[in-house]
């Protein structure tokens, strides 16, 4: 067939195309009418028309691409009259179908299970701002000027005052309750935190965090140990098993990751643990002194440790999810699956 007839072809579509289906209608404009339609690839082809064929090509392609959009918008108004005359027959006083009910985020679910786990050992929540300042997010956790977390690459500053952030941890929840409460100090605070990370199966720009923080007197690693031990024995039940493994953390030394053993048993499994069948849930230690005294703690009286935990992470190893993104994305088929109806 030769272009010229192909046109033709084209235009014999166009002219007898009648639907009364938005589908339908949708697809002939995308075929037609589209960034990506099949007339424009034509207009290419007029190099190859016999020169004294070419006004006449030429017009014939206009003439399609006319009356593909007079039958596209004819089509269109059509449709949108009959959905008027649909609504203006319609019996306002029969009742309504029936509306299925909401059900509880599985991030809700995680995040007032590990609350409520903490709670009843004493700790209080703790709440503050998203929208944070420098110095309770970094320089009170004893964070150098030069420490990679302060790059741009990892934190979201405001655009008109580089002073201000979208907070990376809630670490500075703890900050400002240790300077205007003296111990004993014993809190978790939730909340939504940001960084700026690529976004992928393990990790996302936006996420969940429950930090805590235990300050008096004598406080040792080993009720770090106990305390993370108990919460985990009471998420994932009493034959979890966990590690620690040594870590760095400007604002805690010495400092420890806790790890949760996830499995190796699936493809999914060697992907979430690299590999390795652990997968690391939170990272801890006790409280540097220097953050203490600049909170105006006296660190020669009191010791601390402080833990945080991505939320995100505590619920990927409840329910074996093996991709982040799926909590950000709404899909009612993903969020039904983990509570009852809410009515």
């Amino acid at each position: 067939m030769s272009v010229y007839d192909e046109v033709q072809a084209l235009l014999s579509e166009v002219r007898s195309f009648e639907t009364q289906s938005e589908e339908e209608l949708e697809q002939f404009r995308r075929k037609f009418l589209g960034s990506k339609n099949i007339i424009k690839p034509l207009f290419s082809e007029m190099k190859n028309i016999p020169p004294e064929k070419r006004r006449e090509f030429g017009m014939l392609l206009n003439t399609l691409k006319r009356e593909a959009e007079q039958k596209y918008n004819a089509l269109r108004a059509a449709l949108i009259s009959q959905q008027q005359q649909r609504r203006e027959h319609l019996d306002w006083s029969l009742p309504p179908l029936p509306m299925g009910g909401g059900s509880m985020h599985p991030i809700t679910i995680v995040l007032q299970e590990v609350i409520d786990i903490f709670k009843s050992i004493g700790f209080e929540v703790a709440e503050d701002r998203e929208i944070e300042d420098d110095w309770h997010n970094f320089t009170a956790m004893n964070t150098p000027e030069d420490h990679p977390a302060r790059d741009m690459q990892d934190t979201f500053y405001t655009v008109h005052n580089p002073h201000w952030l979208l907070r990376t941890h809630t670490s500075s929840v703890q900050a400002r309750v240790m300077e205007r409460q003296k111990p004993p100090i014993r809190i978790i605070a939730p909340g939504r935190v940001y960084r700026n990370e690529t976004i992928s199966a393990r990790s996302h720009c936006q996420f969940h965090q429950v930090e805590g923080l235990y300050i008096a007197e004598n406080v040792s690693m080993a009720d770090l140990k106990q305390t993370l031990w108990y919460f985990a024995r009471r998420m994932y039940g009493p034959d979890v098993q966990i590690r620690f493994r040594p870590s760095y953390f400007p604002f805690t030394e010495p400092s420890a990751e806790m790890d949760v053993y996830w499995g190796l048993e699936t493809e999914a499994d060697y992907r979430i643990t690299k590999g390795t069948g652990w997968l690391e849930i939170l990272g801890c230690g006790m409280v540097d002194p220097a953050v203490l005294d600049n909170c105006g703690i006296d660190p020669d009286r009191y010791t601390g440790f402080a833990f945080g935990m991505g939320i995100e992470r505590q619920a990927m190893l409840k329910y074996k999810i093996d991709d982040i993104r799926l909590f950000f994305e709404n899909d009612l088929r993903f969020l039904r699956q983990f509570s009852p109806v809410i009515h």
